[in-house]
């Protein structure tokens, strides 16, 4: 579709006069034309003007198999067409029921046979969190009221998931409305805390940091943390919200080390990228604690208006189909080995750093001399402007501060990685 330039100048104008957009400083914003994507197709974004990029983060980090596939298409249209929504209080529907057996049947054996949907990541982690308090609380332990997370965590943005994280800057005008959280850096800090027994749950992202910078953990970290948590019978919550789904190379990041979490919560790749959809798995142990009468007060009274949408359980089903029907986990190999090694040519570019890859995911720090480790004055925001720079050349991403993060749908061809790591090198370069 052409669009006059009338019809981009009252589009703009209409962003400009009624919008607010997230993480983003609005005056900033409204001084320039915004980037307005039209349409997508594999891993492609176009603009309004006609203008082609690579989706380099996989519009944050929910894309899976490339936008617009017609079997996701497809999936959501049959089933608007059928049932486009229903409460899930007090009815089910047959997609979220074969939605949950499939998601159930990914772990071997089964050890997380119970599911609850949700909307978003940030949500997924409330239920993880609230279904933790309320569980030692059933049990009659409430001495086990302390949470325990990592260094530079982040685990969404509403009220008890932020509460979760570690991130300053995202949280430090409401941090007097959560709760107490004790954050470690590492294994050894964790296990010198005292009094483990009145620790109720302990999270983590499994393998690697998201907003932290794509942090890696160091390998067998996560059995370690099973093993101590098993020690003081401590619940093991794991936040796949953007690991999951082959991001790391395994379906979950956890399987990485073949540890499975006592609740684990997906999102973002869940539909493929395309609509808002979350589950939270659990083990049957914690769900049985909840069972009772209905005078016995332990129904977990938590929920939402979109609690498993028929359209997003179509698209999801459709999204792991695909996994079985294209071999996605089987190619991926060969695709992150490529990536592998063309993150290493940056190495020798100007201002990169350090580079983090795991998977498909990649963080590449930028500094203003690499060699004595001087960063950038963050006033410059000299990831975003690289970020920037590098839409010129057809990539589209966005970084974390000076990191900058390359993580493509995992349908990206060695053609389209290598033109993507070279739009970032040329943007370093033109920095230099």
């Amino acid at each position: 579709m052409d669009f006059t330039q009338t019809t981009i100048s009252k589009l703009i104008q209409g962003d400009h006069t009624h919008l607010w957009h997230p993480f983003t400083q609005q005056k900033e914003w409204c001084e320039q034309e915004p980037l307005i994507i039209v349409s997508g197709k594999g891993v492609i974004l176009r603009d309004i003007h006609g203008h082609e990029y690579i989706d380099g983060n996989s519009s944050i980090w929910t894309n899976i198999h490339g936008h617009s596939h017609p079997k996701i298409v497809e999936a959501i249209s049959r089933q608007a067409s059928k049932l486009d929504h229903t409460s899930f209080l007090g009815t089910t529907h047959p997609g979220a029921i074969e939605l949950a057996e499939r998601l159930v049947e990914l772990f071997p054996g089964k050890p997380l046979p119970r599911v609850f949907f949700s909307d978003n990541g940030s949500t997924g982690m409330e239920v993880a969190l609230k279904m933790a308090f309320q569980y030692w609380q059933l049990l009659g332990h409430k001495e086990r009221h302390r949470v325990v997370t990592f260094s530079n965590a982040y685990h969404g943005d509403t009220v008890g998931a932020a509460s979760l994280g570690d991130t300053h800057l995202f949280s430090k005008y409401f941090s007097h409305f959560h709760f107490p959280v004790e954050h470690v850096s590492e294994m050894a800090a964790l296990s010198a805390l005292p009094e483990p027994k009145k620790i109720a749950a302990i999270f983590i992202e499994p393998c690697i940091q998201g907003v932290a910078g794509m942090r890696l953990w160091p390998k067998g970290m996560l059995r370690e943390l099973r093993h101590f948590c098993d020690q003081h019978d401590i619940i093991l919550i794991f936040d796949e919200v953007m690991t999951a789904f082959g991001r790391t190379g395994k379906m979950f990041a956890c399987q990485q080390e073949e540890v499975v979490a006592d609740i684990i919560t997906v999102a973002k790749g869940l539909t493929g990228g395309t609509l808002p959809l979350a589950a939270t798995l659990i083990t049957e142990k914690i769900y049985e604690a909840f069972l009772g009468t209905y005078t016995e007060q332990k129904t977990f009274y938590y929920g939402h208006s979109y609690t498993a949408h028929p359209m997003g359980c179509a698209a999801a089903l459709a999204n792991l189909a695909l996994f079985e029907e294209e071999a996605v986990l089987e190619k991926l190999p060969t695709t992150i080995e490529f990536f592998q090694r063309a993150l290493e040519k940056l190495k020798s570019v100007p201002h990169v750093a350090a580079i983090r890859q795991y998977g498909l995911i990649a963080g590449i720090d930028v500094m203003l001399d690499p060699a004595t480790q001087k960063p950038f004055p963050w006033q410059e925001k000299m990831g975003a402007t690289i970020c920037l720079a590098a839409r010129k050349h057809g990539l589209l991403t966005r970084p974390i501060g000076d990191t900058i993060v390359l993580m493509p749908p995992l349908c990206i061809t060695q053609e389209e990685i290598t033109q993507a790591v070279g739009a970032l090198a040329l943007a370093c370069e033109e920095r230099g």
